[in-house]
């Protein structure tokens, strides 16, 4: 007994150190890092269905567009997505989140990762990683070029078209984006924007229009006070780009709640999924009806244009309204297609895809619905509009000016005629047809 007794006392001495080191090195809770790596995950996942919208652009545009210009259009789409990439890690992401700035400009850097194998003591736990953030930010920015893609096509040159979207994404999008996103004057004003039908839609909506301007029309769409329809090539692709679209604006949507570490934040995820799907079918019903009362006839361009519409007018404000409040901002979105486009048309603004009406106007008009749900009041609400408008449009304006008077911007008449697929590429999308 006398041994054991004075063993004991010095087996206990001889485990402090280590028992301590155990303490030192225990793991952190799942309650401080769940949130980081949930937060994470949604980033991760939505990330994924919003890059998987490039390819719902890239088919809807094909679609759209005559068969001797679609290998342009899926050209021009992986470009911009790629060069739109490089751009934000370059300069893009850094200054959209410059972190304390004036809140009206800031140029950042390059965007820099977590360590490998960061530990949860260097993590931000309260957020997520680096690399989701930036990933997740970085395919809205394509989004918003893909926009511009649409509404010039046909007519543009390629080199041109790409030279705009390396300053779109670049630093337009960016700096424009700081103001809301960044904590910018916008954000402390009150400008509510939860997942971007301002900051991402209207955005490319307005870069489209100052395009579409600067471009002019097609040749012989408007002609002798009449507008000739030029039908895309292929309606089955255009409606299987729009469904794509429709799937990735979950991710576009849901993803902007920027959280998913409490079952409160889970469940407006799952309200925010709900209430997009409903807006975009909301949007396609409204134009369904409309396009049959108006011409007797239902027009599926038209109704793949309503879908997309009610979306975009969801993405201001997806999470407060309830089901029926997320039906009725669908479908006047929807109804302001089948009205804008052939108001447009009237002052022979040729938009190749109906992008403007589908990203700018119902851009807008979701922008506004806000203060039907939200805090944010109608001055404020149309603050941001025209901020985002005269920023976007006048940059815009002024760099379309300066690549035709330098470089020039559109396909001579003859090369227009044949196609920009062999006059820009020398290639086919559907060679087997020109054969004859």
């Amino acid at each position: 007994m006398k041994l054991i007794k004075t063993l004991l006392p010095a087996a206990a001495l001889a485990a402090l150190p280590v028992m301590g080191m155990a303490q030192e090195a225990a793991a952190p809770t799942m309650d401080e890092v769940g949130p980081y790596i949930f937060t994470t995950l949604l980033f991760l996942m939505a990330g994924f269905l919003v890059f998987f919208m490039a390819a719902g652009f890239a088919m809807l545009e094909a679609g759209l567009v005559r068969s001797k210009n679609v290998a342009m259009q899926l050209t021009k789409n992986i470009a911009l997505f790629s060069i739109a990439a490089i751009m934000y890690w370059l300069v893009g992401f850094n200054t959209m989140y410059p972190g304390d700035f004036n809140g009206f400009f800031a140029i950042g850097g390059q965007t820099v990762l977590d360590p490998v194998g960061v530990a949860a003591a260097d993590a931000a736990l309260d957020y997520a990683s680096i690399g989701s953030d930036f990933f997740f930010q970085l395919v809205f920015v394509a989004a918003t070029a893909s926009i511009v893609s649409g509404a010039v096509a046909e007519r543009i040159k390629l080199w041109p078209f790409l030279a705009f979207v390396v300053v779109l994404t670049g630093l337009m999008y960016p700096i424009s984006g700081s103001w809301q996103w960044g904590g910018g004057w916008l954000s402390e004003m009150g400008f509510s924007d939860f997942a971007g039908s301002t900051v991402v839609h209207s955005v490319g909506g307005w870069a489209a229009l100052a395009g579409v301007l600067v471009l002019g029309p097609r040749i012989g769409k408007y002609k002798d006070g009449r507008v000739n329809p030029f039908p895309g090539s292929n309606l089955a692709l255009a409606t299987l780009g729009t469904f794509i679209l429709w799937l990735g604006w979950f991710g576009f949507n849901g993803g902007s709640q920027l959280a998913m570490g409490t079952v409160g934040d889970v469940s407006d995820v799952s309200r925010i999924f709900a209430n997009t799907n409903m807006a975009a079918a909301a949007g396609a019903v409204a134009a369904l009806l409309l396009t049959q009362v108006m011409y007797k006839k239902v027009d599926l361009t038209m109704v793949l244009n309503g879908a997309l519409a009610g979306l975009v007018s969801i993405t201001a404000e997806p999470l407060a309204p309830t089901l029926f409040g997320s039906l009725w901002i669908g479908a006047v979105g929807g109804v302001i297609v089948v009205f804008a486009v052939p108001f447009l048309d009237k002052l022979k603004i040729d938009d190749v895809v109906g992008a403007i009406p589908v990203h700018l106007f119902a851009g807008i008009w979701g922008t506004i619905a806000v203060i039907f749900y939200g805090e944010a009041s109608l001055v404020t609400q149309l603050t941001g509009i025209v901020a985002y408008g005269v920023f976007t449009f006048v940059a815009s304006l002024v760099l379309w000016f300066i690549l035709k008077a330098t470089v020039g911007i559109r396909v001579s008449e003859e090369e227009e005629i044949n196609g920009l697929d062999m006059a820009e590429l020398g290639m086919e999308a559907y060679p087997e047809f020109s054969k004859g």
